[in-house]
């Protein structure tokens, strides 16, 4: 049996589901990436100077992209076997990842790029089994 993965991804947390002969397996990748230091939900400090606090914008952007690069280096080492990709998710991470993936001579088709809101695992792991055709009697390893 052929190895197909699908992903769902946002800036913030990958799930990656793989379907092979030895089953299904559920991984979550993680990036550490913050959208701004020093705001906590996008509302600023409640601080007068907060702008000394808070690093220069090129300098963020500099952690941030850094940041990015390494866990799309982890979602394409985890991804980088499968055969065929599902990639989805809500945002503008799933267009970036498979720029990567082209970039980086990905040997498998990307069968599908879709835009979801948040999912579950589980609701991440059904769809992947729905869109290869595969049962819900897969043994699951995590």
């Amino acid at each position: 049996m052929k190895t197909n993965a699908g992903l769902w991804i946002d800036h913030r947390r990958a799930v990656v589901v793989t379907l092979s002969g030895e089953g299904e397996k559920i991984q979550e990748i993680l990036s550490g990436v913050e959208s701004q230091p020093g705001r906590k939900d996008g509302v600023p400090m409640d601080v007068h100077y907060e702008s000394l606090l808070v690093k220069a914008d090129d300098s963020h952007q500099r952690e941030y992209t850094h940041h990015l690069n390494q866990y799309y280096a982890k979602v394409i080492a985890a991804v980088g076997h499968a055969e065929a990709l599902l990639i989805f998710g809500p945002g503008e991470a799933k267009g970036e990842l498979k720029k990567r993936l082209e970039d980086a001579r990905f040997d498998g088709q990307i069968p599908a790029l879709e835009t979801t809101d948040k999912m579950t695992d589980r609701q991440v792991a059904a769809k992947v089994r729905g869109h290869f055709g595969q049962s819900d009697s897969i043994s699951k390893h995590k």
